[in-house]
């Protein structure tokens, strides 16, 4: 038996445990993936999917954004409004988690906008009827990430936090009203005296199986669907001198509706994940290999009321009927064909003047598979997206399908980050908390002090950091 359980490796997990380590805690981490040493995808020697289960970009030691761009937004209101959660520590922890990927090997350059920059994409954005964010950041690579990751987990493994990895928690144990442990999928279990799920964003599905199997509380939380957008770096460079990866917020005439732009990745790849019902879309870019091409996601925000409310299910039926459309493939299309109201065509994609830098890509009709209100906003979108950044509109620009993030459902926590149920605490993207390496980090921190915290009863004094 050990004192805390975490499930999840990804930054809310490594960072809870970077925390709990700090203590005479045994802690244990638990994650379906394997060692970012071993992590590696098929799909990039081969060109295309082969799906494996688990997904080795999703799972693992690093969790998804391990192989994402590495991008740090240091700014608490960008991957979840930690002013809600923090309150007045929001930028403590921004630094604190920025100062942890430093010392484990993150470049030391901030990429941070002059001002007179900033008030001039700022004035371009607000006379197309748009905003821009101005934020400061810090690129990784998804290059170098994985070796930043792996002396995190070094330094973990020397403090005293055990892994162990290539194995899939099926359920939890409760006892009473107390959750007490993990059932993992083989059969065994694992017992603690305190369990956090941080199992990330692919694990959001399996958090809201267990919320009503438990009856913890939680509420559904908005949901982002769009397309992921590929166009000549040459289009981009004019911004992402200024910010790497821009902030874009434009709200649509027609339906009302919130439009952003996120995870720009200049000279950056176009990737495909892979979810056990359906497949998306994502984007990366490296610190030595470019491509000739940018990409980012273009997002429309989705909130259901009564009597749907279960924006989990709305975004996963969208998101299994743009599977089935594309044979198991993301969907492109020229952005012109979708003008047109026709489905690209192999030989129009081989023909066009931007080359996909994702090849594992099935051509058609993205208004086939998405709902008409999201191609509307995405169509509105990228006209008023055109006013500042002349030329994303052409006929020749790449829009794959889909590009969702779930916000999972937001489980109800109190201030040590304990969920209704006892002993059960939550961290991280799955958990509704977060949406993103830093926020997701933040609150990994946060638990990882509630839970300090709340065992002191139980005879463990936190030690000096090693």
């Amino acid at each position: 038996m050990v004192d805390v359980i975490i499930v999840g490796a990804g930054p809310a997990g490594l960072f809870a445990a970077l925390e709990l380590s700090r203590s005479d805690a045994k802690v244990l981490v638990i994650d379906q993936g394997k060692d970012i040493k071993d992590r590696n995808c098929p799909m990039k020697d081969r060109g295309h999917c082969f799906h494996c289960y688990p997904c080795q970009i999703m799972c693992g030691v690093g969790g998804a954004g391990a192989f994402s761009d590495g991008l740090l937004n240091l700014h608490p209101t960008i991957g979840g409004d930690l002013e809600s959660l923090a309150k007045s520590e929001a930028w403590r922890l921004i630094d604190e988690v920025d100062s942890a990927f430093l010392r484990y090997g993150a470049p030391n350059m901030v990429i941070e906008s002059s001002d007179y920059d900033k008030e001039q994409l700022r004035r371009k954005a607000a006379a197309a009827g748009a905003r821009f964010v101005p934020i400061n950041q810090r690129h990784m690579g998804s290059d170098r990430t994985p070796e930043i990751i792996a002396a995190f987990k070094m330094d973990l493994e020397r403090r005293g936090v055990v892994f162990r990895l290539n194995c899939q928690a099926e359920d939890l144990i409760v006892e009473g009203e107390r959750c007490t442990g993990i059932r993992l999928a083989d059969g065994t279990e694992e017992k603690a005296s305190r369990v956090l799920l941080a199992p990330g964003r692919i694990g959001a599905q399996w958090i809201s199986i267990l919320l009503d199997r438990y009856a913890i509380k939680a509420r559904y939380g908005p949901l982002d669907v769009g397309v992921r957008i590929e166009v000549p770096s040459i289009i981009m460079d004019p911004i992402t001198r200024i910010n790497r990866d821009p902030k874009f917020h434009i709200v649509t005439r027609r339906y009302d509706d919130f439009v952003r732009t996120f995870c720009t990745n200049p000279g950056g790849f176009v990737v495909k994940e892979e979810y056990p019902d359906f497949i998306a879309t994502n984007g990366h870019s490296m610190i030595v290999e470019k491509s000739e091409n940018t990409n980012f996601a273009f997002l429309v925000r989705l909130e259901l009321t009564r009597p749907v409310e279960n924006t989990t299910a709305y975004g996963m039926s969208i998101a299994k009927l743009v599977t089935t459309i594309g044979g198991h493939k993301p969907v492109i299309q020229r952005l012109g064909d979708l003008h047109r109201g026709r489905r690209s065509t192999e030989e129009r994609i081989a023909r066009n003047t931007v080359e996909n830098t994702l090849k594992d890509v099935t051509p058609g009709d993205i208004s086939m598979a998405l709902p008409h209100r999201i191609v509307m906003d995405i169509i509105e979108g990228l006209e008023i997206l055109n006013q500042i950044i002349p030329g994303v509109n052409a006929d020749s620009t790449l829009v794959y399908a889909p590009e969702i993030k779930f916000y999972a459902r937001k489980i109800e926590v109190d201030g040590s980050f304990q969920s209704s149920l006892k002993a059960l605490y939550v961290a991280g993207d799955g958990a509704g908390l977060s949406r993103g390496i830093v926020s997701a980090a933040a609150t990994g921190i946060l638990a990882g002090r509630g839970i300090l915290s709340d065992i002191k009863g139980d005879g463990i004094e936190p030690a000096q950091p090693a």
